[in-house]
């Protein structure tokens, strides 16, 4: 700076190099250097902010505030509001450093929009709580535990003891509420204390009039995560009208002991045919008051059909027990026992009828009618109603000439749900899948529970085969769904089997037997698909036998192997990852790819030992290659829905970890949507655990299911892998186009990587990488490679 106060050719070089939006400033304000950030931020010249110029892009209050603040030699910190050309305006923070060699103010900005438009979001929710709770019909306020002061109250209670809702804050419960008061209720703050549970108690105050009120106060304790009350909730409602209608029930007790021990049954005394007294169930059968009772013939509440008898009865002086018909004031009929006795009632001589409503009973006998062909559960037809309607259905496809179809369906993986949330939340979800299938099918179409997780599907008058494929894949699609079970959302899928008649049997038994046999081709095939029964089953499901046989001993044996397939940053090429992706070197068949063997293997419960293999090999290789100096990057492992749900999961890692002496940095596990939607709590839990141990978590064929905005922001997610499906007809189809562009800012949004997978082409790497997309996986760049191959790959690329 030379004496003139202009800045030096050395300073200015200085203040050039400084990175971001920077405006070097005068104790006047005048600018004496501008950054070409801050210039291309408000779209001028850097020429014409200099000096005075550069003030006219901030808001009028903002301006006056860093002026006030240049005047001042010292270092500040301000929240300034700039206005760019367009027209938008934009928060920043200005910090401003005193240079006293050149008598001026450094200036730095940095983009605070988003912070100071969620302190003007949380401002607002916080005058919507303080009106919502001053319009609730209540009192309530808010202590501290300890102190047991005052940290929030509406405007009902702080008034009501005195105070307002700025004094009260502050205040000890026995400075709101008096001394005398506070050592009353002190056992119940206690005990909510100690118990952490709410606690019910009633206070007497006296009303504005001097006449007693009756409040009931709940206490209701804030604890924190690890379990101690930090704070209490306190909500107060009047109950006076409650206790007084209480009172006038007591004194209405005298009336009622006139009455016989029947006295929940319904009963009227006559004389001479007039109603003299009746009881309460009386009034609401008839829907009469007493009042409009009395003095009424009996006959007036009899249809006319049965007049004749109750009269009849009553001139015979019988005492007698029979069935009949009351009449409500709207003239509905409600069937009714009557039991006729003569009895002595307020010193003379009066009939008394017992009136018993026999809806009830009714209802119970239809009840056991419907329950005799319907199951309880659902509601829909059972087996035994199903079965003789598959049989007449079956007799009427004969004589017509048309073909039926049956449909078995059965839940997959069913029994996971009841053994790990309860037959509550399994329960539910056959109620909703049952549901589910009765708006699905067709009119004509007939759907029955056959018991358990099975489900029968009668499909009559097929003309073609498309017909029932057309219904089979509305059924597994509804099916598959998200159920709501008590919070937590329960993905299940289904599989079909078809059997048609009369093509594939000849009797009701035959056909089931068939459709079932389908059943289990469907889940032998990966599950979650239909199939018609075929002849040749017997032999798949030797085949399947074979199949899990050998499966067992190739784990014995050690006859699996792993490959890898590069991951590279779509920047550069360089290598961020290797997914490790398992093959059976089978002795007689040679190298057999996952679609021979894991169907197989998830269905005979063999996911678990090949799961665990899998990641400790990966493990393994991590290790080799980092001693070697190779890598560093990470190596991705799928895992299978069993591996991850099983019990000991997470301990099992760890003690992976620890035994094959690796970090957890090492690894990264590929999750299913599937997987992450079953149970969000318990899921979340588990993948924080595994973050703990250093492990990253990446979402696997992402887009394909029903996951969630709010899963991704909720789970410990670090990447996202786009499904194939959505990159193999990139760029030229305009829809893969756009859901591939979604995903990518969905995810980069939320602070994740984004890998693609399956690229093949050079159109689809440039698309992707021009999108965002940070990591790229496939064919393009490399085939999966055997360790060696992958080794020798590493070797060759870091010779260029």
């Amino acid at each position: 700076m030379n004496k003139d106060g202009v800045a030096s050719q050395e300073d200015s070089v200085l203040w050039a190099l400084l990175p971001g939006m920077v405006v070097v400033a005068a104790a006047g304000g005048a600018a004496r250097h501008v950054s070409r950030a801050f210039a291309g931020f408000v779209s001028s010249e850097v020429e014409s902010l200099h000096g005075q110029g550069w003030l006219s892009v901030l808001e009028p209050a903002s301006r006056l505030a860093l002026l006030a603040g240049l005047a001042q030699p010292v270092d500040q910190h301000l929240s300034l509001q700039i206005r760019r050309a367009g027209g938008e305006g934009r928060w920043f923070d200005c910090i401003t450093s005193w240079l006293p060699a050149q008598r001026c103010h450094l200036c730095l900005f940095h983009d605070a929009t988003p912070t100071h438009q969620a302190e003007m979001a949380a401002l607002a929710q916080a005058q919507l709580l303080r009106l919502t709770a001053d319009a609730v019909p209540a009192l309530i306020a808010y202590y501290e535990a300890v102190s047991f002061r005052c940290v929030f109250a509406n405007r009902q209670y702080a008034r009501t003891f005195g105070w307002d809702e700025v004094s009260i804050l502050g205040r000890t419960f026995a400075e709101v509420i008096g001394e005398p008061a506070a050592r009353q209720i002190h056992p119940h703050v206690e005990h909510m204390l100690q118990t952490r549970q709410p606690v019910v108690y009633e206070r007497v105050l006296q009303g504005e009039d001097g006449s007693p009120r009756w409040m009931e106060v709940n206490l209701l304790p804030h604890v924190d995560d690890q379990g101690r009350s930090i704070a209490a909730f306190v909500l107060i409602h009047d109950v006076t009208r409650h206790r007084a209608a209480e009172c006038a029930a007591r004194e209405s007790e005298d009336r009622l002991t006139k009455f016989l021990q029947a006295s929940t049954e319904g009963v009227v005394f006559h004389r001479d045919g007039l109603i003299t007294d009746a009881n309460p169930p009386v009034c609401a059968l008839t829907g009469c008051a007493l009042e409009e009772l009395r003095g009424r013939s009996i006959l007036d509440f009899v249809p006319p059909e049965h007049r004749l008898k109750v009269n009849a009865v009553r001139e015979a002086g019988q005492d007698i027990s029979y069935e009949s018909e009351v009449l409500d004031r709207e003239g509905r009929r409600i069937p009714v026992e009557f039991v006729s006795r003569r009895m002595l009632h307020k010193g003379e001589e009066v009939r008394m009828t017992i009136v018993r409503d026999l809806r009830d009973r009714r209802a119970a006998q239809a009840r056991i009618h419907h329950l005799a062909h319907h199951d309880a559960l659902t509601g829909l037809p059972n087996r035994m109603s199903f079965e003789d309607e598959l049989d007449h259905r079956m007799g009427y496809v004969a004589a017509g000439g048309h073909q039926l179809a049956l449909l078995f369906i059965d839940l997959d993986a069913f029994k996971r749900v009841n053994d790990s949330l309860g037959h509550s939340a399994g329960d539910k979800l056959l109620q909703t899948v049952a549901m589910r299938i009765t708006e699905t099918l067709r009119a004509t179409d007939r759907v029955a529970r056959f018991g358990g997780d099975e489900f029968m599907v009668l499909c009559p008058q097929v003309r073609e085969r498309r017909e029932v494929e057309s219904v089979a894949r509305k059924l597994l699609a509804a099916i598959e769904v998200p159920v709501d079970a008590d919070g937590r959302l329960i993905s299940v899928t289904a599989s079909v089997g078809i059997a048609l008649y009369p093509a594939d049997a000849r009797s009701p038994a035959e056909l089931i037997k068939h459709a079932d046999s389908a059943m289990y081709l469907a889940k032998s095939r990966g599950r979650a698909n239909y199939q018609f029964f075929d002849p040749a089953l017997a032999h798949s499901a030797y085949a399947a036998l074979v199949m899990e046989s050998r499966l067992v001993q190739a784990i014995e044996h050690n006859e699996f192997v792993l490959h890898f397939q590069p991951q590279v940053r779509a920047g550069d090429g360089a290598l961020v990852g290797a997914e490790a992706l398992i093959r059976w070197q089978h002795p007689e068949r040679g190298l057999l790819l996952p679609d021979a063997f894991i169907p197989v293997a998830e269905q005979q419960r063999l996911m678990w030992p090949l799961g665990q293999w899998v990641l400790r090999e990966a493990a393994r290789h991590a290790k080799r290659w980092r001693d070697e100096g190779l890598t560093d990057a990470p190596i991705g492992v799928n895992l299978s829905t069993v591996q991850f749900q099983a019990m000991g999961f997470v301990e099992a890692v760890e003690r992976m970890l620890a035994e094959e002496g690796v970090r957890g940095e090492w690894l990264e596990l590929e999750l299913s949507e599937r997987m992450l939607m079953d149970d969000l709590p318990e899921v979340q839990d588990k993948l924080q655990r595994l973050k703990g141990l250093g492990l990253a978590i990446s979402v696997d064929d992402f887009g394909t299911g029903y996951f969630s905005l709010r899963h991704l922001k909720e789970l410990p997610i670090d990447k996202v892998k786009i499904d194939r499906s959505f990159v193999r007809d990139l760029p030229e189809a305009q829809d893969a186009a756009a859901i591939a562009r979604a995903l990518i800012q969905m995810a980069l949004s939320l602070g994740q990587g984004v890998i693609a997978e399956g690229v093949e082409t050079p159109a689809q790497r440039d698309f992707l990488a021009a999108n965002g997309c940070t990591e790229l996986q496939g064919e393009l760049l490399s085939r999966p490679l055997s360790a060696e191959d992958f080794r020798a790959w590493m070797l060759q690329r870091r010779g260029r």
